[in-house]
C-alpha cells in the first residue's frame, strides 16, 4: 500500500502573531515554525502505524512550500516517512495548493491520501475535500479512526450527537482529527536516517489562485476584570444584564 501524507507548514502556537504591508501578510519575524498539528499528530502518525502493521506499505509526504518549509519535512521523515516532494510554490490559496496535491497523488498512484482536517492558521478544512474532487475519488471527513483490510478501508467519523462508521474501497482521501492516533516524537535513528532520505523539489503545475488575502485583523484587545465587591449583589445583576457577553 502506498500512502500520500500531505503536510504544511505553520506557526508554533505560542508564537507571537503580527501582520505587515497594511496588515495583507503575515510577519514571519522571529516565528517558530512546526508542521501542522492535525497533519502530524493524526494522518501522519496514524499512516506511520498502518506501516507497522505491514512492511510493505510505504508512506510518502507532499507539501507546498518553499525552501524553510524543509526544516518540518526533515521532521516528518524522522517520525516515519519514506520520502518526501515539496512542490516549490508560495501560495495561501486553497485551489491551488489542492491542484498541486492532487497532480502529485495522481502521479503516484497512491492508495490513500490523508491529511490533517485543517491546518491551525487558515483553519480552512477544504484541501482534502479539493484534492479528492480533483483525483475523483470518494472523500472521508473528520476521520477519528481508520482500519485497512486488504482493499478495504473501515473509517468512524465524528457526526452531529455521535459517530458514523463508513466502509469504502481504495483509494480514497481521508481528513483526520483528534482520536485518530496519538503523538510521537522522533527518535535518535529516526533523526540521523532522515538526514539521508529522498527529499525531492519539483516545480509547480499551472494552476489557478481563486482566493487573495485582502487583510488581516487581531482580535480585539481582552478588556480587564472587573472587580464587583461581594456585598453589592445588585451591581453584579446589572452588569450580568447589560454588559456581560454571551461565551
Amino acid at each position: 500500500m502506498k500512502i500520500l501524507v500531505c503536510i504544511s507548514k505553520t506557526p508554533d502556537t505560542t508564537a507571537k502573531i503580527a501582520f505587515t504591508d497594511n496588515n495583507t501578510k503575515f510577519d514571519t519575524n522571529g516565528v517558530q515554525w512546526i508542521i501542522n498539528p492535525y497533519d502530524e499528530w493524526y494522518a501522519l502518525v496514524r499512516a506511520i502505524e498502518l506501516k507497522e502493521a505491514d512492511a510493505a506499505t510505504s508512506i510518502h509526504l507532499v507539501t507546498v512550500g518553499g525552501a524553510d518549509a524543509e526544516p518540518i519535512i526533515r521532521k516528518a521523515l524522522a517520525l516515519g516517512g519514506d520520502e518526501a516532494i515539496r512542490v516549490n510554490a508560495d501560495s495561501h490559496d486553497s485551489f491551488f495548493i489542492a491542484s498541486q496535491i492532487a497532480a502529485i497523488a495522481k502521479d503516484g498512484n497512491y492508495d490513500l491520501v490523508l491529511a490533517g482536517k485543517e491546518t491551525i492558521d487558515y483553519n480552512g478544512s477544504s484541501i482534502g475535500g479539493m484534492v479528492a474532487e480533483l483525483l475523483d475519488l470518494p472523500f472521508i471527513s473528520l476521520a477519528t479512526k481508520l482500519d485497512v483490510a486488504g482493499a478495504q478501508a473501515t473509517i468512524v467519523r465524528e457526526i452531529e450527537g455521535g459517530e458514523e462508521t463508513c466502509e469504502a474501497a481504495l483509494p480514497l482521501v481521508i481528513s483526520c482529527q483528534k482520536g485518530m492516533a496519538e503523538a510521537r516524537i522522533p527518535n535518535m535513528r529516526g533523526i540521523m536516517a532522515a538526514r539521508t532520505k529522498p527529499l525531492k523539489v519539483v516545480e509547480p503545475v499551472a494552476a489557478e489562485s481563486l482566493t487573495s488575502v485582502a487583510g488581516f485583523a487581531l482580535p480585539p484587545a481582552k478588556a480587564g476584570v472587573k472587580l464587583v465587591d461581594p456585598e453589592n449583589v445588585d451591581e453584579l445583576v446589572r452588569l450580568l444584564h447589560e454588559e456581560a457577553k454571551a461565551i
